[in-house]
């Protein structure tokens, strides 16, 4: 059924509101080579709640430039990995301190670049000082083992060693803390690092090198390239001195770069795209069961490679739960996130604002009911969006929005709603609400995603875990996060110890 919908009246800031602050100047980000700060500044980064307001000017990498930054990594690999563990997460340690002394202006100029909330983007500068705070504290841990020899008077032990370069390309919906979390573990393992940041986003990985420039990271250890990622993503997966590759972006993007890297035998990880579902049951409180699902679509403008899209409802809880979603929806205040009240930012740019009102008009044009939400009358806000009778096959159900949209679709049963969570080309993030816990641990045995919330939003992931998903979501062999990230950065030696 085709409907037509009337926007709920919905208080959204100004986004030409002025802050009670001074508007900040406009900050010149530039390459970081060899530890030189290089590179003509050209591309304008402008704030996504005022476009009057450029927030930075960056360079906008060749493929010489990429392969220069290349070069000062290889150049400065062996002394790097040659210095002790604990002396190398001793640096991320301090540059940890000198993050957390300027939270506060880092979190504002993230808001400034990205959009969020100024609640949210504290949180992720939060973020990155604990993970360079977790990594720098794992440089003081063994990660060999000693192990028993079934040879007489042998000891056999292994060791782990870096891989030499590695190339990190990273996305801007959280522009320090995704580096951070790729760059850290790398480090502490002796790899020398290439990061090629989002285009939209240069001043949050500006902020993250020049505090570790400044806790005295060795020039070439840490290289930044800004630019195209069909330019400089493209020349550091073709460059053969690269052992290895760390991406989160898009699903195309990603595969695209596993092809190359692939054919060149080089270590590959990928984080990419997601459509998280949620099974909300009958024995489920509808206003809690809301709640988490709001927080998992709409939180952080639901540009979230784990937000909820879609959700699926059994009977006797459906009427009640969509009820309590729309009212959630409606409760949030789009805006500046700078403003005090904003309770959501907007979107990152034109272009994805495009694909985030055609992907709703598309879905009702194929049947569903847009219940509340759509575009906004000011800039680039997006109100929370909440699409019902869409069918399972339809593209909301199916194709990756990454915006404040979440589908309501219905279902028979648990087995059903099941089956439908798992019918999908990805499989990065997934929930159930309900009371029953052995639902919730048939669930968690069945179901097909790497990260599985129970009560809980499919946002967010403590530091120390593994993250990564099956099937289109990500290659499905390295995890990032926790321990577990070390393993992609080094290869193990076996060594046996023979006494004479």
């Amino acid at each position: 059924m085709t409907t037509t919908y009337t926007p709920t009246p919905t208080t959204v800031t100004s986004p030409t509101t002025p802050a009670t602050a001074a508007t900040p100047a406009t900050v010149t980000v530039r390459h970081l080579i060899g530890g030189e700060w290089t590179g003509e500044p050209t591309v304008e980064r402008r704030n996504p709640a005022r476009p009057e307001e450029v927030v930075a000017v960056a360079p906008s990498a060749t493929t010489a430039d990429a392969h220069a930054a290349v070069t000062a990594a290889q150049q400065a690999q062996a002394d790097w990995a040659a210095t002790p563990a604990p002396a190398r997460g001793a640096i991320l340690l301090d540059a940890a301190e000198l993050l957390r002394a300027r939270h506060e202006d880092v979190a504002r100029d993230l808001v400034r670049e990205e959009g969020k909330t100024l609640p949210e983007a504290r949180g992720e500068v939060r973020r990155a000082i604990d993970v360079l705070r977790f990594f720098g504290a794992l440089g003081w841990r063994a990660t060999g083992e000693v192990l028993p020899s079934g040879l007489p008077d042998t000891q056999v032990l292994t060791r782990r060693e870096p891989l030499g370069t590695a190339a990190l390309i990273t996305p801007w919906n959280f522009p320090i803390a995704i580096p951070a979390w790729k760059a850290a573990p790398a480090l502490v393992t002796g790899n020398t690092v290439v990061l090629k940041p989002a285009e939209l986003t240069p001043l949050s990985a500006h902020h993250l090198a020049s505090v570790l420039v400044e806790a005295g990271l060795p020039g070439g250890v840490l290289n930044v390239v800004h630019g195209r990622g069909a330019v400089v993503g493209d020349a550091l997966a073709r460059d053969r001195r690269v052992a290895a590759l760390s991406f989160t972006g898009s699903t195309t993007v990603g595969q695209g770069l596993h092809r190359v890297l692939s054919a060149r035998r080089a270590r590959v990880q990928l984080e990419m795209g997601g459509k998280n579902a949620y099974l909300v049951l009958d024995d489920a409180d509808p206003a809690a069961a809301a709640r988490v699902v709001a927080a998992g679509a709409f939180g952080a403008t639901g540009q979230v490679c784990t937000a909820t899209s879609r959700v699926y409802v059994t009977p006797g809880i459906r009427e009640a739960f969509t009820a309590a979603l729309v009212e959630e929806a409606e409760a949030h205040v789009p805006g500046d996130g700078l403003l005090p009240g904003t309770t959501l930012g907007p979107v990152v740019s034109e272009a994805q604002l495009a694909v985030d009102t055609a992907a709703i008009e598309r879905a009702r044009e194929q049947g569903a009911h847009v219940a509340t939400g759509g575009p906004a009358t000011q800039g680039l806000l997006l109100r929370p969006t909440v699409l019902t009778e869409v069918h399972h096959s339809s593209d909301a159900a199916r194709e990756e929005i990454f915006g404040p949209v979440v589908a309501v679709l219905a279902v028979d049963d648990y087995e059903q709603g099941l089956a439908r969570v798992n019918d999908s080309a990805y499989g990065l993030a997934a929930g159930i609400c309900t009371t029953s816990l052995a639902r919730a641990h048939d669930f968690a045995a069945r179901v097909q995603a790497g990260v599985v919330k129970v009560n809980r939003p499919t946002t967010g992931l403590d530091l120390n875990v593994p993250f990564g998903g099956v099937k289109d979501s990500s290659t499905n062999t390295f995890r990032e996060q926790g321990t577990a990230s070390v393993d992609f950065y080094t290869w193990t030696k076996t060594v046996y110890l023979g006494h004479q």
